[in-house]
């Protein structure tokens, strides 16, 4: 038993995810919030989009040491992208570009950015830089939307695309509490649609 306590210790991030795997079996088999209507996305296909090469090049060796260790990949939309959110029907135009998911880097290996929560990364990550959605055709958006709304849209299409309740709850509640960085820089920056 000491042997097995001592591997858990040693190998603490497989334990800790295997704890969270098993509590969120046990989540989804009661059914724990199947009643909730969600938001009724629905998405023809997956986002067409293509890696931005992280700038290493130029900053010197730190620099680049530095930046490969703390950047983040972003990714183009390079096909738009369509989605319907309660009847409603959006695009996120090509050109787009966004980082994903904001998953701590530890956890990166487990649960990649733009792995089963890359949709709700992508429509979360539009909603947060312009506060609304660019509704089909382009030239009308959604009435512009709180962090919290925009909070709720993530949960709610991560957990329809990928059932996984407890780890989009837990997504959803670690952007309550840190989100409002993002948030904030975003109404700093004052990004218009179109721009």
């Amino acid at each position: 038993m000491e042997t097995v306590i001592d591997l858990a210790l040693q190998f603490w991030m497989f334990t800790v995810v295997g704890i969270l795997i098993v509590i969120g079996f046990g989540v989804n088999l009661c059914g724990v919030d199947n009643k909730r209507e969600l938001i009724g996305f629905k998405g023809k296909d997956m986002p067409h989009m293509k890696p931005i090469t992280i700038p290493t090049a130029g900053k010197g060796f730190w620099g680049a040491i530095l930046m490969w260790l703390l950047g983040t990949r972003t990714w183009e939309i390079v096909k738009d992208y369509h989605f319907t959110i309660r009847g409603e029907d959006y695009i996120i135009p090509k050109g787009f570009v966004f980082d994903g998911a904001s998953v701590p880097k530890f956890l990166a290996s487990f649960l990649s950015p733009v792995g089963v929560l890359l949709v709700g990364g992508l429509v979360h990550d539009y909603a947060y830089k312009y506060t609304v959605l660019l509704k089909k055709g382009g030239k009308e958006t959604a009435a512009p939307m709180t962090q919290k709304e925009a909070d709720i849209i993530f949960r709610d299409i991560n957990i329809e695309q990928n059932g996984f309740h407890l780890m989009n709850y837990l997504a959803y509640w670690a952007l309550r509490v840190a989100g409002f960085v993002a948030w904030g820089k975003h109404r700093k920056a004052n990004c218009k649609v179109g721009e």
